[in-house]
């Protein structure tokens, strides 16, 4: 019997009965990729309310590290996408998705109901789903040009907590004045 790739995920089943079935991944989907989109974006519901958020917005409150470490788990989800075979044009897609999400929650609060609007992991697993298999294997070239695509967000990203750090500098300095 031959080991499942390190990309399969096993999905199992339990029935009402309590039995426990095998059931193949459906054509098209990643379950981590999913599952962290929905944590990330659609984890909880406003009572009384159809709006829902996850722990992206959350974690962006903390301020510097939040929305730096929300653009790293979107970041390993593009990672995802480029070994799945996503087509260049669509990783650009997907890192704008998160580059955006990420400067738009750099602005304290605002930012954070910004990102828990715009849900960009979700975003980014709709394109994955629509573009899997489209170029079955990616080239040199491909990975290439996504860790240099990568590279700008992580340094647009490593801006932003610059950015932070000083203006957290400047208001300490201040309120000790």
């Amino acid at each position: 019997m031959s080991r499942p790739s390190s990309d399969y995920v096993d999905v199992e089943v339990v029935s009402a009965g309590g039995k426990l079935s095998k059931q193949a991944p459906v054509p098209g989907t990643d379950p981590l990729f999913a599952l962290i989109a929905r944590l990330m974006d659609d984890l909880f519901t406003i009572p009384g309310t159809k709006i829902r958020f996850g722990l992206d917005p959350l974690i962006g409150l903390i301020p510097g590290l939040g929305d730096t470490s929300g653009a790293i788990v979107s970041t390993l989800l593009i990672f995802r996408g480029a070994k799945a075979g996503i087509p260049r044009v669509i990783l650009v897609r997907m890192a704008s998705n998160v580059l955006l999400n990420t400067l738009g929650g750099a602005i304290p609060v605002l930012g954070d109901l910004f990102s828990a609007w715009f849900k960009s992991n979700q975003l980014n697993y709709a394109l994955y789903q629509k573009h899997v298999g489209s170029n079955s294997t990616p080239s040199k070239a491909d990975w290439g040009f996504v860790c240099l695509l990568l590279a700008i967000l992580l340094l647009a990203v490593g801006f932003i907590i610059t950015l932070s750090v000083m203006l957290f500098a400047a208001m300490a300095k201040f309120s000790t004045s």
